[in-house]
């Protein structure tokens, strides 16, 4: 389970940020790229604790959920929380740069220390945080070809 800490990890995923560009064309799905971003940014301003996402119930244990969203593929236009779903056109190089800035924050964190509570999972540790938002931003990077 590739973590978002992990130097090589964040390379990649950084070094694929970088080769995004505005025109990008999605493969799947609904969002622009300048959604994509926001969208991403959105989940890790929540893992940070800058932003709250609303809670929503899941018709499964919580431990089946989180098993699933790090062990399986994730389907193409999956459903997602409502607090990221984007509803207007927003500024690529804003978000872009968002993104850049809110992953480097997220990497300083120290795994073991406090994490926020996840409103659909509850309460998560810092591995589950950095697989899933790297397994996050890897689903939406691969949806714009990079």
């Amino acid at each position: 389970m590739p973590l978002l800490h992990d130097p090589t990890v964040r390379a990649s995923i950084e070094a694929r940020l970088n080769a995004l560009r505005s025109d990008a064309t999605r493969r799947w799905g609904r969002m622009t790229v300048d959604q994509m971003l926001w969208h991403v940014n959105q989940f890790l301003a929540a893992a940070l604790g800058e932003i709250s996402l609303p809670e929503q119930k899941i018709a499964m244990p919580p431990f089946l959920l989180r098993f699933i969203l790090l062990r399986m593929p994730w389907p193409k236009s999956a459903p997602t929380n409502s607090g990221a779903i984007a509803s207007r056109a927003y500024d690529f190089a804003v978000e872009h740069h968002r993104c850049r800035e809110l992953i480097d924050r997220l990497v300083r964190r120290p795994l073991e220390g406090e994490w926020n509570v996840n409103p659909v999972l509850g309460a998560v540790n810092g591995r589950f945080v950095s697989a899933l938002q790297a397994k996050h931003l890897d689903h939406h990077l691969r949806q714009f070809g990079v």
